[in-house]
């Protein structure tokens, strides 16, 4: 059976349809221009919840804390509802009443992370079909300008100090010198070494896995002994292949406390770090200067595979310049301490440790390059 077709409509049909129309106080125009309907835009108390159910852990740390504020102080209203107006004059009072610390900037960050927090609920409300793109009231907000960060490159000499304090104190200085370690050879975020697993770990080519921020997933190279250490660590406390590497001594995971209970100790013996709020991040801005010739490399070709040797390297100062290093030095005059790791540019000697941890080594500013 076939189906009929269709005849264009006659003249009678239209001028039918036309005076249908004008008796309804309709034209033509009014049916092209209207948007098909949507359903009614719900509260922010309803769209919250569903919104922090489906991000990432991450983000939903970070804005938390800014959609509490928002439902309580909005909850009742429709996602609709709010104009830019509204939200300059939410994002002013959350930055008038944000907790005054030594490290705060006027709220400029509390503002920031409230205009983010909009626009990311925003952002979903529109692809869920509840709202247009142009009705979008926090994109036409802007961010407060992002000011220069106050971190900066520590100083050897208080680079020194920091290690002594971690190795010379604490309940487990063992698991502070390997962290702060960690952190000066690979620039690493606290994450990324939350994140290493002994599964990551490349002995033959001294390969370190890093899963960072944003998903990022880099191989970084390690001197030999740090990979020794590591490894260590992870027999000595049990972690399993692909569980967390770095653990307390009866085998539990450590968390992020553990960095903020390592500075805030070290802020006691050292009051300059407690002013400056010195963290983790810090040696990450961190660079060294200076020259040493190195005993073994590890040499990158041009197709990024790694090799070791055990031959005499030229000075590392000769590996400065820009780019990606075409080798990269490590050095270590004991097998039992660890040394430093000479990852790409300037160098600097290692500071010594009460803990018998580097003497004199060899210490670049870290590079890497993101896995394929």
């Amino acid at each position: 059976m076939t189906a009929q077709a269709i005849s264009p409509p006659g003249q009678a049909e239209l001028e039918a349809a036309r005076l249908l129309l004008a008796r309804m106080g309709i034209s033509p125009s009014d049916l092209l221009n209207t948007a098909p309907a949507r359903p009614p835009a719900p509260t922010f108390a309803e769209y919250i919840p569903v919104v922090s159910a489906a991000v990432s852990a991450g983000t939903r740390r970070v804005y938390g804390s800014y959609w509490n504020r928002i439902r309580d102080r909005w909850g009742d209203r429709r996602l609709d509802e709010p104009t830019p107006s509204d939200i300059e004059r939410l994002a002013e009072h959350v930055r008038t009443h944000t907790v005054a610390r030594r490290n705060a900037r006027g709220g400029r960050g509390a503002t920031e992370h409230l205009i983010a927090a909009l626009r990311c609920l925003y952002h979903h409300a529109v692809a869920d079909g509840l709202l247009a793109e142009a009705d979008n009231p926090a994109r036409k907000v802007a961010k407060p300008r992002r000011l220069p960060s106050t971190r900066r490159a520590v100083a050897d000499v208080r680079l020194a100090e920091i290690n002594q304090v971690a190795a010379a104190t604490g309940n487990d200085p063992a698991l502070d010198s390997l962290l702060l370690r960690l952190h000066t050879e690979t620039a690493c975020r606290r994450g990324g070494a939350l994140a290493l697993r002994p599964a990551d770990l490349d002995p033959d080519q001294c390969l370190i896995l890093l899963r960072e921020k944003g998903g990022t997933v880099r191989w970084q190279p390690v001197s030999p002994t740090l990979m020794a250490h590591l490894r260590q660590h992870a027999r000595d406390r049990h972690a399993p292949p692909a569980g967390q590497l770095l653990r307390y001594r009866n085998g539990q995971p450590i968390t992020s406390r553990r960095y903020d209970h390592l500075w805030q100790r070290i802020g006691q013996h050292l009051p300059w770090v407690a002013v400056q709020q010195i963290s983790t991040h810090w040696l990450r801005h961190t660079t060294p200067a200076g020259s040493s010739s190195v005993r073994c490399a590890i040499s990158i070709s041009s197709d990024n595979r790694v090799r070791r040797s055990e031959d005499e390297m030229p000075s590392a100062s000769g590996l400065l310049g820009r780019g990606r290093p075409s080798a990269i030095s490590c050095t270590g005059e004991s097998c039992g301490s660890l040394v430093t790791v000479a990852l790409s540019w300037p160098v600097q000697r290692w500071p010594e440790s009460p803990f018998g941890w580097p003497a004199r080594g060899v210490r670049l500013r870290p590079t890497s390059w993101i896995a394929a």
